[in-house]
């Protein structure tokens, strides 16, 4: 027992803290997972009610302690009645979570090697600083998009953001072509991520993406959920901004390597509907368009209804993936010949395991809003996309995807049923379709040699264990 005591006070212990969304517990849940079995310690921090909600989809027993890692818990401050209102999140994560945070430090009473906090948390390098401890950022987007989020200072210095009014939003004002950010070359003001949008600059999430960059440009490691062959050029250009970069992804192949990896473990905030995949089992190959917008977004069911429209009209098979809160502020309601075309062709479900169905033989294409998430998902299974971005670094990531990577094709803003149908036809019928699902093959491969064990995620992987070891002995 005393040795056993000895060797766990000589492992690094890494304090691990998402921001409190599904993609990014997600994420971060899978990288701490991931240096837990190369030997780190590691506490995780969860808010009490995304804890809750993992525990509820996950089962009882899905986030049990085991020998040297363990879960810890903070409050959102968030009033019950406003837990809805995406922007309630940002607001309390800059004025209530350095607070929680430190006294939740003070009451564990363990010492610990380092911090690695999500990019998205910047209360966490004043709390590295009250604590003396080094602070390592983890940005769970793509380089591109975390290169684009490095550019609002220069941006605003610039006089280019905020917006000057509402009529940049419809004049042409965000095809811009932006020249100056080193690689993204020949991007629009519109391909980076969404703050730049913003007309007012009190706004809640636009101050929290500010906040976020400045923290994080005072932070000398950063972690991004990508790997080096998909964005060498966005690579090779953030490493003289930031002394120690470790590109590392995607997690779950990395994951896949593991021996014994438990399948029980719990990274969703929502049950997983897994009788989808039974659905799947009934269909050809490549005959399935998967539909699925996210954790976060929400639409006015009207847009709902053109996306249903025009899935129907395409007369090819569609597994739709519709929350509860998918729709603002209404219920749903499918018109009767429309339910009855949906009765045929569909098979819709509140969440499913997006990994799963993605790599299912059946499915063919991804409708997706182009978070992170889903993108590098469907890049890990060699599926080409239909891209519907909203907002955060989505509209970066359609951009790459359509442009740079060369695996998917983009609806317009102004979502119409003709377009969604037309485009789904091409993508799982047409020349362009299959161009794109032979290029998304290809970084299939490219993945799997990335994360096999000599591949460059792998690499990085081992580096940032020996980086936090020698923070240890600092």
């Amino acid at each position: 027992m005393e040795s056993e005591l000895l060797n766990c006070e000589s492992k690094p212990h890494v304090l691990f803290i998402p921001c409190p969304a599904q993609s990014h517990i997600k994420c971060m849940l899978k990288l701490a997972r991931l240096l837990h079995h190369k030997g780190l310690q590691i506490t995780f921090v969860n808010t009490e009610v995304n804890h809750q909600q993992l525990l509820n989809s996950g089962g009882p027993n899905s986030l049990d302690d085991e020998p040297g890692f363990h879960f810890e818990t903070i409050p959102d401050g968030i009033p019950d009645g406003s837990r809805g209102n995406i922007y309630e999140l940002p607001k309390s994560i800059l004025t209530n979570f350095l607070g929680y945070f430190l006294d939740l430090v003070a009451r564990l009473e363990i010492p610990f090697t380092c911090i690695i906090s999500d990019g998205m948390m910047p209360f966490t390098v004043d709390a590295a600083e009250t604590l003396k401890l080094p602070i390592i950022h983890f940005w769970t987007f793509a380089a591109s998009a975390f290169m684009g989020y490095c550019q609002a200072p220069n941006l605003i210095e610039k006089n280019i953001i905020p917006l000057k009014d509402e009529s940049c939003l419809t004049n042409g004002y965000l095809d811009t072509i932006i020249d100056w950010i080193p690689g993204l070359e020949a991007f629009r003001l519109k391909d980076l991520p969404g703050y730049v949008r913003t007309i007012d600059p009190n706004e809640v999430d636009y101050k929290f993406n500010i906040e976020s960059i400045k923290a994080t440009r005072k932070v000398s490691t950063i972690i991004i959920h990508t790997f080096e062959e998909l964005e060498s050029t966005v690579i090779k250009a953030l490493k003289p901004m930031f002394p120690h970069i470790y590109t590392i992804g995607p997690l779950q192949l990395l994951l896949n390597h593991i021996q014994n990896q438990q399948e029980s473990k719990s990274y969703s905030l929502w049950k997983e509907d897994a009788e989808c995949l039974n659905w799947l089992q009934s269909k050809e190959p490549n005959s399935v368009v998967y539909v699925n917008f996210g954790s976060l977004i929400v639409m006015s069911s009207q847009k709902l209804l053109e996306f249903g429209w025009g899935l129907a009209n395409s007369n090819y098979y569609f597994l739709w993936i519709i929350r509860p809160n998918l729709v603002v502020g209404e219920s749903l309601v499918f018109p009767p010949e429309l339910k009855e075309m949906i009765d045929k062709k569909g098979f819709i479900a509140s969440w499913c395991p997006q990994e799963e169905v993605l790599n299912h033989p059946s499915v063919g294409g991804f409708l997706t809003h182009c978070g992170w998430g889903s993108t590098i998902e469907s890049l890990s299974a060699g599926v080409p996309m239909l891209c519907w971005p909203y907002i955060w670094d989505q509209p970066t990531n359609c951009r790459q995807i359509c442009k740079e990577w060369k695996v998917g094709m983009e609806i317009g803003d102004n979502v119409k049923r003709d377009e969604v149908e037309k485009l789904i036809q091409e993508l799982m019928g047409g020349d362009k379709g299959k161009q794109m699902r032979s290029k998304a093959i290809e970084w299939k491969k490219k993945i799997e040699i990335a994360t096999a064990p000599n591949g460059s995620s792998s690499l990085n992987v081992e580096k940032l264990v020996n980086h936090i070891h020698m923070l240890k002995l600092a």
